[in-house]
């Protein structure tokens, strides 16, 4: 049931990310063209589901806005990915078992199809979200999870961090600023879409961030355990570039142990919505357990 509703979301947002790019007629074509590969190439879209489920649980439906909310934030996912396999990134020729943008096209349009998709995931709530705040509360929350501040300064630590011996605080900024604060992000635009409480909305952002806590650590697990074909990515890579990570900090038993705990905390924080959260519990549970 769960992965069923998981690939009915993945594929609602992957229609939309269609009609959305179609309607951008002045792209010039090979930029489109590598936008396009990238956004339709697969992968689970968890971030953008989460945003939809969030406003269902919130406002009983998927809103317009939570549409353009999740087409956003899997713009800004994407360009991530795009510059994360650049050469002078983590350097990978494989995404979601595929070539990687710049391997596929080259460098020059790899980068600018990054920068465009990052650019549009802002433009796009600006223009397509009639009631102002909503549309400035979306924005403003992913523009913060990405940003330097965010998703970047993760990024750059743990760039900074490679091949050192690093400590568990150090480790938590880089996992909680590069990927945790974007699944928080993810449930923030769906409360914000559905146009639920502060209340509600500070439940969901403290609940996506435990699960991108665990999704990280689940990540690590995956880079030490898991095959190239499996991860649609090369695998083996942290310890080859001395990436820190929780087993290579912690080992891997106490890495499953934390991966349970922030499962735990995540699931426990879902407690004020009772029933209607079920998926997002389920959500919860695949992170911790994933295989891929």
């Amino acid at each position: 049931m769960f992965r069923a509703a998981l690939a009915e979301k993945a594929d609602l947002t992957g229609r939309i990310l269609e009609r959305l790019l179609d309607a951008q007629t002045e792209i010039p074509p090979r930029l489109k063209a590598a936008m396009t590969y990238m956004l339709q190439s697969g992968g689970k879209r968890i971030r953008s589901a989460l945003v939809l489920w969030c406003c269902e649980l919130t406002a009983g439906h998927i809103t317009a806005a939570a549409e353009i909310a999740a087409a956003a934030i899997e713009m800004v996912h994407t360009y991530s990915l795009i510059h994360d396999d650049l050469p002078a990134m983590d350097d990978d020729d494989l995404r979601r078992g595929r070539p990687s943008c710049h391997k596929q096209f080259d460098e020059a349009t790899a980068i600018l199809a990054g920068d465009a998709l990052l650019t549009l995931a802002f433009e796009l709530p600006a223009k397509e979200i009639p009631d102002a705040q909503t549309s400035v509360r979306i924005i403003r929350t992913l523009a913060e999870a990405a940003g330097p501040s965010g998703m970047i300064a993760g990024q750059m630590a743990d760039l900074e961090s490679e091949q050192t011996t690093g400590t568990m605080e150090r480790l938590r900024y880089i996992h909680i600023n590069k990927t945790a604060k974007m699944f928080a992000a993810a449930a923030g635009l769906g409360a914000i879409a559905g146009g639920a409480s502060e209340t509600d909305t500070a439940v969901l952002l403290h609940y996506g961030l435990k699960i991108g806590l665990g999704f990280q650590i689940a990540d690590d697990l995956l880079d030490v355990t898991a095959s190239s074909q499996e991860l649609g990515k090369t695998a083996g890579k942290d310890v080859k570039q001395g990436k820190l990570t929780y087993p290579s900090l912690v080992g891997m038993e106490e890495s499953r142990q934390l991966l349970a705990r922030v499962t735990d905390e995540a699931v426990a924080a879902l407690e004020p919505f009772g029933q209607k959260a079920a998926l997002l519990r389920q959500l919860a549970m695949e992170m911790q357990n994933r295989k891929k």
